[in-house]
């Protein structure tokens, strides 16, 4: 019945890019703190997390696949960007989630309930079961993220390169997030824990509706209208914060944790993740020099909180200023514009307020390098 159910979500969760992607559902701070951080707190749960799962990527079945995405050099489809930020990951963004888990794991310890029903030692303060969990959660997020990059045949044009070779990477793209995916699936059905397996699969359909709500609010939407400040939150939660708290939850309750740790654990990955979320679409607002090229996406939080604060005759206005005779959208134009009102002070306002919430709930665990260590990452996020 599992395996029944994975085929068919395999077959369900591939998205055609649509408008500005970023590589990593985990964005980077930019600033250099954010990989010092990182590196210490992978000092602590004994070794670096970016190790997605090594059995998974030395398997003869992705060696097959990555010599086929070999062919795609000296084309533009957007899985070979991919690829490059798997191999070049210099900032620490791309394995985040496995490292959270692992971090929370060690720092609410073994419960007095796990001791003689789970029968695992504990590595550096960790379970053997919950080491599996943060590679299963780094799998999926993969999965996901080259799911991403399958392209819209429909909207190609002619600076997109040949068909043939957009098609091939779109197969690719299929494959190889499948593939990932399958031995997520198989890896969380060994855990043996019926609770945790329906748990991540809850956040698996977050992850893909919140990413079908992203689809259905085209560019061209998001020029008109967009979405409110509501709706933004709850889109950023399933796209950005379920899979994380989720697989925090899931990391206590291996560990026959109780029910307040479980939720302490689920709010410090939520508030988390949406506090990086707000830090990434910050960025251009807050760290954007002079004279430099900008691009940002229309529904990042800094343009949402302005469109509801300066109203829709108004937004529309202030796109059609920025808008050039060729048609063209003037972002640096639009940021200036966006910045000289109070939606960015609004953001900003919101990375803290998750960020203070991420630490309330941690505060909870006892004291330790671990928890230390996840302090130090929430407050990462209001540094810019």
């Amino acid at each position: 019945m599992f395996a029944s159910a994975c085929s068919k979500l395999l077959r369900r969760i591939t998205f055609p890019i649509r408008g500005h992607r970023t590589l990593s559902l985990f964005s980077s701070t930019g600033t250099s703190s954010w990989s010092k951080v990182v590196s210490d707190a992978e000092k602590i749960v004994g070794y670096p997390t970016s190790f997605m799962s090594l059995r998974c990527l030395l398997s003869d079945e992705l060696s097959n696949v990555a010599m086929h995405i070999r062919k795609l050099v000296g084309t533009q489809h957007p899985l070979l960007n991919t690829a490059r930020g798997f191999v070049y990951d210099s900032k620490n963004n791309l394995q985040m989630r496995g490292l959270i888990v692992l971090l929370l794991s060690k720092a609410a310890g073994p419960s007095h309930a796990a001791d003689d029903a789970l029968g695992q030692d504990m590595v550096s303060g960790i379970y053997p079961s919950q080491r599996n969990l943060a590679e299963i959660v780094e799998l999926i997020n993969t999965a996901f993220l080259v799911h991403r990059g399958v392209v819209n045949l429909k909207e190609l044009t002619v600076s997109d390169g040949l068909l043939k070779d957009m098609e091939f990477g779109n197969k690719m793209a299929v494959l190889s997030g499948d593939f990932l995916l399958a031995n997520a699936c198989t890896g969380l059905a060994q855990l043996n824990n019926t609770e945790v397996v329906e748990l991540i699969s809850s956040a698996i359909g977050d992850v893909v509706q919140g990413i079908y709500y992203e689809n259905y609010s085209s560019a061209e939407d998001g020029l008109i209208d967009g979405v409110d400040v509501a709706s933004w939150k709850e889109h950023m939660f399933l796209t950005h914060g379920a899979l994380l708290a989720k697989s925090c939850e899931a990391a206590m309750l291996l560990a026959k944790h109780d029910k307040q740790a479980q939720t302490l654990a689920y709010l410090y990955g939520k508030h988390l993740s949406l506090g990086h979320k707000l830090n990434s679409d910050l960025q251009p607002f807050v760290k954007g020099e002079m004279g430099q090229p900008v691009t940002f996406s229309l529904n990042a939080a800094p343009v949402v909180f302005h469109r509801q604060l300066v109203g829709k005759d108004r937004w529309h206005q202030q796109l059609q200023q920025a808008t050039t005779l060729s048609n063209q959208l003037d972002y640096s134009k639009l940021l200036a514009t966006v910045k000289s009102e109070k939606g960015v002070s609004s953001a900003l306002d919101l990375c803290c307020f998750h960020s203070n919430k991420a630490l309330e709930a941690i505060k909870a665990f006892p004291s330790s390098k671990a928890r230390s260590a996840l302090e130090n990452i929430a407050f990462a996020v209001t540094k810019f």
